[in-house]
């Protein structure tokens, strides 16, 4: 059952729930600010991404020893993650505080009493003010109201990993900023080998957020209208986008689909197979873990098209349920996690980069101390695009990801697939 239909069927629970929530269950200690001290209380935090694990704890514990609370972090990967939110929503057995992201948001926000205003909090808060934070990633996690429901934590962009030792085989200079989507289709070409054993490049459906939705931007398309009621399939300049793609794949540069649907594109990289993939910010952690990458790998910024090289961004958001125990301990734990020095310790530990604006230097600075030069991905923050959402962005989200596979094997032309994704879009969005 979708999350809409449950929350209709549930909100009179959850709103008694929330009533007999209020308040803290702590042992009654506070602090100078007259907060809690925690006592026993332990918060439940759920992410889904192990790869941060470590570096949240380590902020956490600081967190810990600040104020006396304690957390559990628990992984959910991100395949399973909504449905456990759901069920547990559903359920009113909530984490305390856990991570919101654009794609979720409009599901979670259209009933109250699910995600716990945070407004009158940031009000009196000497620690969080908004303005500090990129502002679209902002007025993602706030309501037409005004009513905020999520601190943003960070804030990612794209770029691409390529194979040094592949390109100084093949005698082919290293990527500048200067080169265009024409330049990476002749280098993808140059870098495939006849015999199967290496490809140019990897890029499947579901890479959209660090790969093709960007190109779609660079050549002037759009995924959806400003006002979110349009998709931008049907768009001249978004099929032109999309068919770069398509000249790719019709070139061979890029492995099977199937062999792409069978893997992670930074797995084949890993594999020594494909020359060049695009990777989001979210996971420069693998270039620590792996010692081929820690070999081969450089990073370089996305291809420029007609209006430039344009990556998209994303921004998750700490967010705390309204029907928990420990509300107050919760809101204490994301003010912690939005100030500016857990902000800039998150970049520091190579976390992520942070949306605090003017933190996201130490991350740059951790990877650096490895031999990997990230200041790509901080330069494409610069000309970005938020990630296309709208109030239930899944609803046509997951079509375009199957549509596109017809393309990616070649059983549709682009051009189709587009069209076919831009009516269904619309259909979608006019339910919304």
């Amino acid at each position: 059952m979708k999350l809409k239909k449950v929350f209709s069927v549930m909100l009179a629970a959850v709103m008694t729930l929330s009533l007999a929530a209020c308040g803290s269950s702590g042992d009654g200690k506070t602090d100078k600010k007259g907060e809690s001290k925690g006592g026993d209380t332990t918060l439940k935090v759920a992410i889904w991404d192990k790869n941060q694990e470590a570096g949240l704890k380590e902020i956490m514990d600081d967190f810990t020893e600040e104020t006396g609370i304690k957390t559990d972090i628990q992984i959910t990967p991100w395949k399973d993650y909504w449905t456990m939110l759901e069920a547990a929503t559903t359920g009113g057995n909530m984490p305390d505080v856990f991570w919101m992201h654009s794609q979720q948001i409009g599901i979670y926000s259209e009933y109250d009493d699910i995600l716990l205003d945070l407004t009158d909090k940031i009000e009196k808060s000497d620690v969080i003010d908004l303005e500090n934070y990129n502002q679209d990633v902002v007025k993602l996690y706030q309501k037409d109201d005004g009513k905020q429901l999520g601190i943003p934590k960070d804030l990612d962009s794209a770029a691409v990993w390529y194979n040094k030792d592949m390109f100084d085989e093949a005698g082919i200079p290293y990527p500048t900023a200067d080169w265009t989507w024409d330049d990476f289709r002749e280098i993808a070409k140059k870098l495939t080998k006849a015999d199967g054993s290496q490809y140019g490049l990897a890029m499947k459906p579901g890479s959209d957020q660090e790969s093709w939705y960007g190109t779609i931007y660079a050549y002037g398309g759009k995924v959806i209208s400003d006002d979110k009621k349009k998709s931008g399939f049907d768009d001249p300049k978004t099929i032109e986008a999309c068919q770069v793609i398509e000249n790719i794949i019709k070139d061979g540069s890029m492995p099977e689909y199937q062999t792409l649907a069978d893997n992670e594109t930074v797995a084949l990289q890993e594999a020594g197979t494909v020359a060049m993939t695009f990777q989001g910010s979210w996971t420069a952690p693998e270039l620590k873990q792996n010692d081929y990458l820690k070999e081969h790998i450089a990073i370089a910024p996305l291809p420029k098209g007609p209006e430039g090289a344009v990556s998209m961004c994303n921004g998750l958001a700490w967010s705390a349920s309204a029907q928990g125990k420990h509300t107050d301990e919760a809101w204490q734990l994301i003010e912690y996690l939005g100030s500016k020095e857990a902000q800039q310790k998150q970049a520091e530990l190579g976390v992520t980069m942070s949306a605090f604006e003017g933190t996201s230097d130490g991350w740059v600075k951790s990877y650096a101390e490895l031999g990997y030069d990230m200041q790509p991905y901080l330069d494409m923050r610069e000309n970005a695009v938020l990630y296309p959402y709208s109030k239930n962005t899944q609803a046509w989200y997951q079509e375009i990801l199957q549509k596109m596979v017809s393309a990616w094997d070649g059983t549709k032309s682009m051009e189709s697939v587009c069209k076919d994704i831009a009516d269904d879009m619309n259909k979608k969005l006019a339910e919304e």
